[in-house]
């Protein structure tokens, strides 16, 4: 599936023991017909009330605590039986719920969003996560510096900018912030121009991902930040390379992202080896 195209693998666990290994992520992400962001494993639920248990698998192997295109991937899956349109998760980053609307596109809650220096967390003490010190070029010229930083359920550093988003060696810049000292468990890195108060551009190095079409959780940070150093409203749409997310931080402090998922093709796959197989679609 995809989300904005944020290419996602959906994989129904559900009835079966085992989890998608590191090993078979990454044998999956090395074909190039399978390549993608975020596995999206849907688990038998553990806590009473929810759907399902949601575990997340970087293309890298690693594990992910949140994914906004990916859980709009998986409750579109999910309400294709037409039984169910709302549903209720349980992931890493806590509980999440997401809705099939009546115009077919997708709203999922991703929670509340964290500040504080060790939730999000950083490797140092920092009293105003809304612009820490980092910094990456030329001491007197930097290229990007003070970043906002927050949680999403995974770690967000917004690097604000005047310029084209476009403008910015991001495939050159955001390896070495993913994994600057600063950040424990890694982060996000985003590029967000504000051309208004309910309107960014927004470009993501995606943790354990790389360059990505669409991160919904960096778009929901984008917004989150943007509104708490006053750049803007705290409802927005975020418009990245796959297209537009509308985000809102709501005023119980749950953070609201809206927009489309859709099906690519279906198969098979060994969640311990990573070998596949294709669905052929009938003519």
């Amino acid at each position: 599936m995809n989300g904005l195209g944020n290419q996602i693998i959906v994989a129904d666990m559900r009835g079966r023991e085992g989890r998608v290994t590191p090993q078979a992520a990454i044998a999956i992400n090395a074909t190039p017909g399978t390549k993608f962001d975020q596995i999206m494993a849907i688990h038998d639920p553990k806590v009473a009330g929810t759907v399902a248990y949601i575990d997340i698998i970087n293309s890298d192997g690693s594990r992910a605590q949140a994914c906004g295109n990916g859980m709009r991937c998986v409750t579109q899956f999910l309400a294709s039986d037409g039984v169910h349109q709302s549903f209720t998760y349980e992931t890493v980053a806590g509980i999440l719920f997401g809705e099939v609307m009546a115009d077919g596109l997708i709203t999922v809650d991703m929670g509340t969003p964290k500040f504080a220096w060790y939730d999000i967390p950083l490797a140092e003490e920092f009293a105003d996560t809304r612009k820490i010190e980092l910094q990456i070029g030329p001491i007197d010229a930097p290229v990007l510096h003070s970043p906002s930083v927050a949680s999403m359920g995974n770690p967000q550093a917004t690097f604000w900018v005047n310029q084209d988003v476009w403008s910015y060696a991001l495939d050159r810049f955001g390896p070495m912030l993913e994994n600057h000292p600063i950040f424990p468990e890694r982060a996000n890195i985003s590029i967000a121009q504000v051309l208004a108060p309910d309107r960014i551009i927004l470009r993501t190095w995606e943790r354990g991902a790389g360059l990505t079409e669409a991160c919904g959780t960096a778009a929901c940070a984008a917004v989150v930040n943007g509104a708490r150093t006053r750049r803007t409203a705290r409802k927005a749409t975020v418009t990245l390379p796959g297209g537009d997310l509308l985000i809102e931080w709501r005023d119980d402090d749950h953070v609201v992202l809206t927009g489309p998922a859709e099906l690519e093709w279906t198969g098979t796959l060994d969640p311990a080896s990573g070998h596949w197989t294709r669905n052929e679609v009938a003519a």
